[in-house]
């Protein structure tokens, strides 16, 4: 089995063909626009068309309204969806698409109920828990916190890089890996050479 990779964050044509040159499985759209990294639905919507068969276009919201989600998903029938913030499952199948849920590592929390109240997902994303922070905080959380036995397949997010990415898919074998920050230039624009060490490391961790 190799680790698949997800590259979030991704703002124009060049850093989105890039990644799926060096074997990118999705690539991520921010649609929360008080993120640095935030993207229109027509610019999102004009790089999907582009993008090549097989790698799949991550839409990401955090606690969005249904037009809001509407406005980007009913432009391409490719779009995989990403729930970021409080969302509940009743919220997520409004669509009638595949989703996935992330969940925050917040210290007392049942990760493993949480997970379970989503039994519709096709999988959870772990993320650092940073208060007041929907994601991307560029910090990791203890890998060992991770239960053992989780009800979805497990897309591992937070503090990821090059230099670690290898170690944390040994550590937790996860289906995938999602990193945003710490494959970048500036915010929202990608350091080539960062991405293609950081998908080649993470797809040799296994």
């Amino acid at each position: 089995m190799t680790c698949r990779v997800k590259i979030c964050g991704i703002t124009n044509l060049e850093d989105a063909l890039h990644a799926c040159e060096e074997g990118a499985d999705a690539l991520g759209f921010v649609f929360y626009p008080p993120s640095p990294r935030y993207i229109s639905p027509e610019q999102a919507n004009a790089i999907v068309e582009k993008l090549p068969p097989f790698v799949t276009p991550v839409a990401l919201f955090v606690n969005a309204s249904e037009e809001q989600v509407a406005q980007v998903v009913s432009q391409n029938s490719r779009w995989l969806i990403q729930f970021h913030g409080d969302e509940v499952e009743s919220d997520c199948v409004k669509y009638d698409r595949p989703y996935i849920k992330a969940l925050r590592m917040k210290d007392g929390v049942d990760i493993k109920a949480q997970a379970e109240s989503f039994p519709s997902a096709l999988a959870i994303l772990l993320d650092a828990y940073k208060a007041g922070v929907p994601g991307g905080t560029g910090e990791s959380f203890d890998w060992a916190a991770i239960p053992k036995q989780m009800p979805k397949p497990i897309v591992l997010a937070g503090g990821l890089s090059p230099e670690n990415v290898k170690l944390a898919v040994k550590a937790t074998k996860p289906y995938a890996v999602d990193v945003s920050g710490g494959v970048e230039l500036s915010k929202g624009i990608k350091n080539k050479f960062k991405v293609k060490e950081f998908i080649s490391g993470a797809k040799s961790g296994y």
